[in-house]
This record gives C-alpha cells, sequence and structure tokens, in this order.
C-alpha cells in the first residue's frame, strides 16, 4: 500500500533500533527497523527494514545484516543514506525528499561532527532545508509535555542506542546526561547471562523477543516465564530452556542501574526551583525502554518522584519532531 505525499514537510526519528517517518497532514506513515541487508561482494543493498531483520541471523555467506546506526549515530554514511531512501520508496516512490523541509531528532550528547554528518546524509536524500533537533526535546514535544513554559519538564528517552536524561524548559535544555545504555545493552545483558547460567547461546532477535514478553525490573505478583531455544556450548546441539521474569530482573540489573544512577545526577544538578517543578509534575519516559515492565515503578522507589510512561512511547520523538516543522522557517 502507497500513501501519496503532498506535503513537503517531513519529521524523522532516525534511531539505532528503529526510524519513523511524519508527513505533515498525514500522521507516521512508516514504522521500520534501521537494519540493512548487504551483499558483502558488491555491497548492493538487498533488503531495509523488517525485510531485514528478518534475515537476521539466517544469512549464507557473501550475505550480511547491519545496522548502518550505532548509538544514536551514523556509524555507516552509505548505508544510512540508501536505507532512507528505501523507506521513501516503500513510503511513496522516489523523489519524494526532493525539496522537502525536514526535521529530525538526533541524541543531544553527540559531537559537531555527529551532527554534520545526520545534516550530510538527509541533504544528500535531496531535502531542501534540515532542521535538528535534541532528541530529549523531541521526545517532550511529543509526549505532550509543555516544554514551552517556564517551568521544568523532566523526560527520560529510552532508545534502542541511547538514554537521555534531560531538564527542559522555555524550549531548551537545562540539564542533561546522555548515556550508551539503551534497548541494545539490555539485549547484549540477557545474551551474556543466558550463557553464563544455562551454557547456551542466543541470537540478538531471541534476546530481543525475551525482553519484550518477560521483560522485567520491579518485581510484582504476576511473574511470567518463556521457553528460549539456542545452541549448547559443549554440545554444540540445539537445546530448549525456561528462562523467568526474576531471572530477566537479575540480568538487567546492571545497565538498568547505570540509568537510575544517570536519573539522579541530572536531578542533583537541576535548580532547585525547577527541581520542585519536577517533585509537582512528575517524570515522563519514553523511547522503547518506556515499556519495560516495572521500570516507572522503580524508578519511583529509589528517588521518590512519580514517574509516568508516555501515552505513545515509541513514537515521541518522530512526534515531536513533526511538530516542530511548524516552526522549521523561524530558525
Amino acid at each position: 500500500m502507497r500513501f501519496f505525499i503532498t506535503s513537503k514537510d517531513i519529521g524523522i526519528d532516525l534511531g539505532t533500533s528503529n526510524t519513523f517517518l511524519y508527513v505533515k497532514g498525514k500522521g507516521i506513515l512508516l514504522r521500520e527497523p534501521s537494519v540493512v541487508t548487504v551483499n558483502t561482494k558488491n555491497r548492493q543493498v538487498l533488503a531495509v527494514g523488517i525485510d531485514a531483520k528478518n534475515m537476521t541471523g539466517r544469512t549464507p555467506e557473501g550475505i550480511e545484516t547491519i545496522q548502518p546506526l550505532k548509538d544514536g549515530v551514523i556509524a555507516n554514511f552509505d548505508l544510512t543514506e540508501q536505507m532512507l531512501k528505501k523507506f521513501i520508496d516503500k513510503v511513496n516512490g522516489k523523489g519524494v525528499f526532493k525539496s522537502s523541509r525536514i526535521a529530525i531528532s538526533h541524541p543531544s550528547g553527540i559531537t559537531e561532527v555527529e551532527k554534520r554528518a545526520i545534516n550530510e546524509v538527509i541533504s544528500q536524500v535531496g531535502a531542501r532545508k534540515v532542521m535538528l533537533i535534541e532528541e530529549s526535546v523531541a521526545a517532550a514535544i511529543g509526549s505532550g509535555l509543555p516544554v514551552n513554559e517556564p517551568v521544568g519538564n523532566m523526560i527520560i528517552n529510552i532508545g534502542g542506542g541511547t538514554t537521555e536524561v534531560a531538564v527542559i524548559s522555555l524550549q531548551g535544555i537545562v540539564i542533561s546526561k546522555s548515556l550508551k545504555v539503551a534497548g541494545d545493552e539490555l539485549d547484549k545483558a540477557i545474551i551474556g547471562y543466558v550463557k553464563k547460567e544455562f551454557n547456551l547461546i542466543i541470537g540478538k532477535r531471541t534476546a530481543e523477543k525475551v525482553k519484550i514478553e518477560v521483560g522485567s525490573v520491579y518485581a510484582d505478583e504476576d511473574e511470567r516465564n518463556m521457553k528460549i531455544s539456542g545452541r549448547d556450548l559443549v554440545t554444540g546441539f540445539p537445546r530448549a530452556v525456561t528462562i523467568t521474569e526474576s531471572q530477566i530482573r537479575e540480568a538487567l540489573k546492571e545497565p538498568v542501574n547505570s540509568v537510575i544512577e544517570a536519573i539522579k545526577a541530572v536531578i542533583e544538578q537541576t535548580p532547585p526551583e525547577l527541581t520542585a517543578d519536577i517533585m509537582d509534575k512528575g517524570i515522563m519516559i519514553s523511547g522503547g525502554g518506556a515499556l519495560l515492565k516495572g521500570l516507572n515503578k522503580l524508578i519511583y522507589s529509589e528517588i521518590n518522584i512519580p514517574v509516568y510512561i508516555a501515552e505513545d512511547p515509541l513514537d515521541c520523538s518522530v512526534l515531536g519532531a513533526g511538530m516542530c516543522l511548524d516552526i522549521i522557517d523561524k530558525i
């Protein structure tokens, strides 16, 4: 199915794990994994998005699945450009970016060189005007926080490659912290735990499925479990085990504690007046990590400030980028 776009205003959340595309007047038209399948011999792109992700761990020699973004920034310029072009083709066919005005979110901790790389790859696709927005600001806008007002708004945006913790007031970041502990690190933690505890090797896709289905960071009465399969380290043969929610909590303890420490550090550096606003209004969580069971309860238990999950946590950043299109000509 194709959506024929007439608007030239496009918002993009170009993430490590997923890419979202918002078109003014149409809404979010594309949600795809930021994955590319490549022929390693001639570097030809064979598939992108969900088609490429479905090939992960299942490709023959000479074909490789690659995430062209790492820790929220572009690791492979050419593949990112080709991936974006193919995503646009999926939505509307070739040439839709030509003469477009584009607002794109990026992690707040990146360097000027990394910002130029993002700007360059979007310009290469054919954009007329590019507006870069810090991801935490975009997520705050997309989650409905009153960022235009002179009050403290605290947002925790947990994506695939980075976690952004920020206090925002009057459209600007007052204090922020960006750390490379997010969804991908949680997957690695699960892989490491299963290897250590069960002598079993599982792939990234299995780890991600475990995280989604039985991932938990706070104990409650509803304890789930899941059967997983992998390769036995000793025999080399396939083997299945059952992993429990409490075991996943143990696996995720270290990376989640890093996020908690970042939240505490940002609060400690926040001006008292804004801290009072945050105590009164609470903290918003967005991004895919917001869906991790019990995360809001865990944060509350550590800092005694109410924590809320955004209505559409996965879409917050791209919705915020889309809303910024209304002011792109004023910047």
